[in-house]
């Protein structure tokens, strides 16, 4: 099979004619059909999450047709159409596991991190951690839901019953989780790099709310603030757009420095909470809600020799909405 392998940090990718996954017990293996390009990809890649399996495949937002199914698997069959998030493989048998909180779990196995992702026509994951994609929604548009519109979710989640919400970062998974509060009917306020009148334009369009520089005071005293952005700066700048209250929740896997503030920032009552990866619970409760909204997911199509690409303009932030994969679409060079 064609994959883009990733070799060391600071290193483009390759694209390579690898050997096709092997298929083990309690596995599924699946034609890749779409791959979403993730900010976690851009943090591995550029040595911002430590010790990823070298070389490796990246990818986690992934969208499959299953090929076969390994011995113990009774959830799928060829034909099937299953999805693949970063949650890859949990212990089961730690407290973290027990309670319904397996995202904590010490032994935790990530997709594109510690086993081989979608970056690649074909994949191998574990069937308890796939799940069936909505017939809403074509390969293209349900690759984002996997990790950003999870992310999103949980995101979202944590800041409970919160009605006024600011938006630190408005990237593909706020774009998903916004529209998710709408639907609950909370009032959104999005912020997003100083004077970019193209983003701003972009979050009105999605939430029909207010959207300014995160340079700018929020209009109104935020009951939650998100941060999908990865800059530490943006914590204590939210914390002071917070009423009483108020909780700050950081969705990013990794994220720069905070500053140091002031506790008269963090008082009375507010609170600053991190999110930890995804559960089950949260791609079965979220894979259900996204139609019923109906969540509308902005994608950019690239080819699979086309990740560095991809990839680039993710960081750079030339991108509105969800970079995809599609490794069916033929093109580039094998290197060997």
């Amino acid at each position: 099979m064609r994959a883009m392998v990733f070799e060391r940090a600071g290193q483009a990718l390759r694209l390579r004619e690898c050997d096709a996954p092997k298929l083990g017990r309690g596995q599924v293996l699946v034609s890749v059909c779409a791959c979403g390009v993730c900010r976690t990809d851009l943090h591995v890649v550029d040595g911002e999450l430590p010790d990823p399996k070298l070389p490796l495949i990246l990818g986690h937002e992934i969208v499959g047709r299953v090929l076969a199914v390994g011995a113990g698997v009774e959830r799928f069959a060829p034909g099937e159409r299953v999805g693949i998030p970063w949650l890859g493989w949990t212990c089961g048998d730690c407290a973290f596991c027990r309670s319904g909180r397996e995202n904590l779990c010490k032994r935790a196995r990530f997709t594109g991190y510690q086993i081989d992702g979608g970056y690649a026509e074909q994949a191998v994951a574990d069937a308890r951690y796939c799940f069936p994609i909505p017939d809403a929604y074509a390969d293209i548009e349900a690759a984002p839901l996997l990790c950003a519109g999870l992310i999103g979710y949980r995101t979202l989640r944590m800041a409970g019953d919160a009605r006024r919400i600011g938006f630190y970062g408005f990237g593909a998974a706020a774009h998903i989780a916004a529209q998710v509060a709408r639907h609950e009917g909370r009032e959104i306020f999005s912020f997003t790099r100083p004077g970019d009148a193209v983003a701003q334009d972009f979050v009105r369009r999605i939430t029909g709310g207010w959207a300014g520089g995160s340079d700018e005071p929020s209009p109104e005293p935020l009951d939650a603030a998100l941060i999908f952005a990865p800059v530490g700066a943006l914590v204590p700048t939210a914390l002071r757009a917070l009423a009483p209250g108020g909780v700050v929740v950081c969705g990013g896997i990794h994220m720069s420095e905070i500053p140091a503030f002031p506790y008269e920032w963090l008082w009375q009552e507010r609170m600053i909470r991190s999110v930890a990866n995804l559960t089950r619970r949260d791609a079965i409760e979220f894979l259900a809600l996204a139609p019923a909204v109906p969540i509308r997911v902005e994608t950019h199509r690239y080819r699979l020799d086309q990740a560095n690409e991809a990839l680039a303009d993710l960081r750079e932030g030339r991108l509105s909405g969800a970079a995809v994969l599609i490794p069916d679409v033929p093109g580039g060079r094998l290197e060997q």
